[in-house]
This record gives structure tokens, sequence and C-alpha cells, in this order.
């Protein structure tokens, strides 16, 4: 099936039929004209300025409302050969043919330490960068185009980065998008559930990055994003006409930092750099600095059920911290990260359908031009519910606060009463989950296809698997797992996995989740990072080993998805130690032997929607 939004019934004006049914009133320019702005520290930063060309007959204002986009991705590539037609923005192409046609300014940012822009990084998120935001933000208002309003967005890092912006507290931010994107770098990027993400996002984007920031083709070449060889050095800005100023800042992006070993000086969620003890993973989130937005300024939240480690969460997390005292919206799809795929096992084809840049037009056409478009009568939740294929609307998130409790029991069965006994499960280290999972995606792999082969791993997880079902079930949210076990060993990784067993025995995955049992202590997430799911602070004050032979009590959440359970099938909780094809080993070495007890404490809870 499709993930189309036309005749869903899911909103009053669909998307779809919003953009096909908006006037178009301006060309883009032949190409942007681009300049250095200099931040408080002398540092420059390279920037591109896409004005609104009007059409004939159309009288044009004296200014525009401007999105700002900030990327590490290139603004814009110098050719090869400029006689070939080539697109020199793979990365920002889709905003500035989105927005500009229909009345905005755009402003796209080399960061700093990277494309055209000088200076170098010096950690992923630098407070530095943020700062440089702000910075920004001020050129674009004091410009003679510019009619003080400021909306931004984008996908992954840029969508990131557009939640800084709004955290930098400056009045003319007034809308923003942030799309597939981190609210917690940490927990949701680096370490999943307490498990460094085996490098594989932070050695092949930080691989990636090292290509990028020192122009090394033949490897930039290597990611699907940027294979085209007529792509050449980053575009330098109008006056500098024979690249100089260019090449003297890709010299100094050599002294940015390493993504792949920065990323190991945080073992705990508390954990500083050593030598800047100011500095710890909070400060690569924009929700450290949430309490310090701008007053009043709208957020569109937009992700996937597969969008990367845990970007889900934070965007779903996102939604709910600045829900209070300003408009705040959500769309949840069936994508991966960037929704380059519709992830659904039913759908008809991998590209999706749905117009997402059509949402956040409507949505800046709102609230950063005051356009009454009804975009604040639609409702501020809607999802896309897997299997059967709808798009669902809410007033809340999640949905519905009914719940259905399975419990691991005897046999390796899920019963809807407690058991006695144990199960013992012997963790294999070597045990993996493949190349076609959520993971791939946010770490530049080019996969389009999902858990195809799922059946084949079964055999090495631990799995409880229920009666089939008397009718078809529907869930939305978070499924929360709760193990209590013993170990032999004092540390352990616990996977969960829900899958859907078909009458014909066909499987499907549906989410899974992870922790790792030192960071097992639950508390309150801080004000600015709300979640009504499983909070784990992963510090180091609260970290606990297990003690070998004593039972404790293991409770987190899987990833959030909304998935229809049909009539006659079966549900499968799947228990594994570790995933080496993502994960590091959890104790090093010491695969440990598990003994899961059948008791009140071990179930797996399902969010319902009626």
């Amino acid at each position: 099936m499709s993930d189309s939004d036309k005749d869903s019934g899911a909103w009053r004006l669909a998307p779809s039929d919003y953009l096909a049914a908006k006037e178009i009133k301006y060309a883009l320019p032949n190409k942007p004209f681009s300049t250095y702005v200099t931040m408080d520290d002398g540092c420059r930063l390279a920037a591109d300025v896409y004005l609104p060309v009007p059409k004939a007959g159309v009288t044009a204002p004296e200014t525009f409302p401007t999105i700002a986009i900030f990327t590490p991705y290139y603004r814009r590539f110098a050719l090869v050969d400029d006689t070939v037609a080539t697109e020199r923005s793979p990365n920002v192409h889709r905003y500035r043919n989105t927005f500009v046609p229909h009345g905005y300014a755009l402003v796209v940012v080399d960061v700093r330490g990277t494309g055209a822009s000088f200076g170098c990084r010096d950690s992923f998120r630098s407070p530095r960068e943020r700062e440089d935001y702000r910075a920004v933000a001020d050129w674009i208002v004091a410009q003679p185009w510019s009619n003080g309003a400021i909306g931004s967005t984008g996908i992954s890092y840029l969508g990131a980065a557009s939640d800084f912006l709004l955290t930098s507290g400056h009045p003319a931010v007034k809308a923003v998008a942030p799309l597939f994107a981190v609210f917690d770098t940490y927990l949701e990027n680096c370490y999943p559930g307490g498990l460094l993400l085996l490098n594989r996002l932070a050695g092949r984007e930080g691989q990636l990055m090292i290509a990028l920031d020192r122009d090394l083709r033949d490897e930039r070449r290597k990611y699907a994003y940027f294979a085209d060889p007529n792509l050449a050095s980053p575009q330098p800005v109008d006056d500098d006409a024979d690249g100089a100023l260019c090449a003297a800042a890709v010299a100094e992006h050599h002294n940015s930092f390493h993504m792949a070993d920065f990323i190991t000086e945080f073992r705990f969620k508390d954990s500083a750099l050593p030598y800047d003890p100011s500095f710890t993973p909070a400060l690569m989130g924009p929700y450290h600095y949430a309490a310090e937005a701008t007053p009043g300024t709208a957020v569109l939240c937009v992700s996937g059920w597969m969008d990367g480690a845990a970007y889900t969460n934070g965007s779903i997390s996102r939604f709910l911290t600045y829900a209070d005292g300003r408009p705040t919206h959500l769309l949840l799809g069936p994508w991966d990260h960037g929704a380059r795929a519709n992830v659904s096992p039913y759908r008809d084809k991998a590209a999706p359908d749905f117009p997402i840049l059509a949402e956040v037009l409507r949505f800046f056409d709102h609230y950063l031009c005051g356009i009454a478009n009804g975009y604040e009568q639609e409702e501020p939740v809607h999802y896309f519910s897997m299997h059967d294929e709808r798009w669902r609307t809410a007033r809340q998130w999640p949905p519905s606060q009914g719940k259905k409790t399975l419990y691991l029991a005897s046999d390796n069965q899920l019963s809807d009463a407690p058991g006695a006994g144990k199960t013992t499960y012997k963790v294999n280290l070597a045990n993996g989950t493949g190349r076609n999972t959520r993971y791939e995606r946010a770490a530049g792999f080019d996969n389009t296809s999902y858990y195809p082969d799922w059946a084949a791993y079964q055999e090495s997880f631990l799995n409880f698997t229920s009666e089939p079902l008397d009718s078809a079930l529907t869930i939305a949210g978070h499924v929360v797992l709760s193990v209590e076990l013993s170990a032999d060993q004092p540390d352990a990784a616990i996977l969960g996995y829900l899958t859907e067993i078909k009458a014909d025995g066909s499987m499907h995955y549906v989410t899974e989740g992870a922790l790792r049992a030192l960071h097992r202590a639950l508390s309150d997430p801080p004000e600015t990072y709300r979640c009504n799911w499983p909070y784990h602070s992963m510090e180091r004050k609260v970290a606990a080993p297990l003690v070998p032979g004593q039972p404790t009590k293991i409770e987190f959440a899987l990833q959030p998805t909304s998935w229809t359970f049909e009539r006659g099938s079966r549900l499968r909780l799947s228990i594994a130690g570790g995933d080496a094809d993502h994960f590091g080993q959890v104790p090093h070495g010491r695969p440990p032997v598990l003994d899961l007890l059948h008791g009140g404490d071990s179930w797996v809870r399902l969010p319902i929607v009626p």
C-alpha cells in the first residue's frame, strides 16, 4: 500500500491538495548570491542567498520571510564541468525548490569548519556552532530583503540545527520544523539504551565528514548522496573568484575532531571531556537548551517508525517538551531516516508518496507568514499505522492510554497471566541482525529493504510466543518490556524484539529496543526532555553492576511504532544478549548466561488503540 495522504481522511486539507492548489508566483534565480558572514570571533561562514524572482504580472513585496538552512554537507558544489547539467546542491535543493517559488528567501550556510566556511569543529554540534546560528539570524534580519521573520528546517543534522536556532532565543525565529532530527544526541544517536552504536554511525558518518571537510573527492564518492563525479570542491563565495579563500578554509578543516574517537570519551551520560569538564554529552542535544527557546515559536516534529536508532523518540519528546505555551505538531510516518523509503512490509513500492515538504510549507505559510490556511484546525498529531496502512489522528501522544499485558511464561509462551519457573538463555555475542535494519540508513547506507529475512534470525533469540489473536489488535506508542532476571556476569545487554507471526507462518519485524543492564535504574526525565516511557539517565552516579546470581528487574521501552496485528496472528517477544552487527559486546568477551524468571515482573506491555 501507499503512504499517500490523498483520500486518507486524516486531514481537513491534505498536504498534497494544499500544494496543488497553491499558486506559484515566483521563479528561482539563475543562481544565488553568496558571501561570507563574519562571526564575533572573526570566523567567516559561507552563505548562499536565494531571493524569489516574481513572475510576469506579479507585484512582489520588497521584503520576504526567510528560511535558514545550516548544513555540514556543502551548501553548494563547484563543478568539474560547468557545461554539464548537474544539481549543485544535492543536500538542500529540495528546500530551495519548495520555498523560494512560494515567496520565501532561502539562506543556506556552511556551518563552521565545513564547506567553504572557515574554522574547525571542536565537537559534534559544538556550543560554538549554536552561537553562530544566532549571529546568522542577526545578519539575516539586518538585510534589506528580510521582513524580520525567520523559519528553519531540514533533515537530520539540518533539522537539529533548526532546533538549536530555536534555542538561541532569537526573537525573529517564528517557526521551526526539525525533520528526522535528534533531540538528545547521546540517547538517540550514539548510545541508544546505553550501548555504543559500534561506530557504524560514528565511524561511517565520521569518514564522510573527513572526506567532505578535506575535499577528498574519491572518498566522498563512496557515498551515494555525493557519488556524482561532476561534483568538485565546495563552491567559493562570489568575492572569492580564484577560490583561494575556499582553499584556505578547507585547510583549516584538517584540525576538526574525529567523531569515532570523540564519542568514546562519553561512556556515561554525565561523562565529561577529560580536558574540558564543562563539556558533557548533554551539550550535543537541543533538549539541553530547550528552556531558552524563543517564546511562542511554532514547532513541527517529523519522524518515521524506523528513523535510525531512536530518532523517533527525539521527535516525540520534542513534541511533548515544547507543547506547553506554543503551537506544536507531530507527524510520524512509515519511513526510515530522511524518508528515503517506505518501510512498511505492505508497501506497494519503496519510494514514499507522502509530500513531507508540502506539510512543512503549509506550516510555514501559517506560522511564519500569517496565512489563514486552516492549519491550526488540523489535529496536532498525525501518524501512520502499518499493516492496516492508514493515517490516523490524535490530540495527544500516545493516542490512547489502553494497555494489554502479556507475561513471559514457561514453554516459551506469552501468557495472559503470570507463571512460575525460569528460562535459561546462553548469550552468543557473535549473533547479529544483518545489514538491512533501522540503523544503516542513518549511517549513510543506501538501504531500501528492511528486515527482509527476519525469520532467519529467530533461532538465535530466546522467543516467547502468544496464542493466536481472536481479533485484530492495533498498537500506537511505546511497547514496554520488563524482565526479572539474574546473570552469571556483572553486566549484560538486553535486547527485545516484537514480531508478528501470521496464520500462514510468515513473520514481520515490528519494533525493537535495548538496554545495558548497568543502566537499569529508572529515573525522572529532565524537564526539557519529557517522555511518557521508562527513562534511564545513563549517568555514572546511578550505574550499578549486576550481582551475579541475584535477580533484578530490568524495564525499558522498545522503539515506538504503530502496527495492526491481524486476527489469527501470534505475537512473539524475542530476547537477545547482543547484536554484533550494530553494538559492542557487553561484557567484553564474557557471554553471560541469563536466567529469566516467569513471575509478575516479566512481561511485555502493549499500547492499545481502540
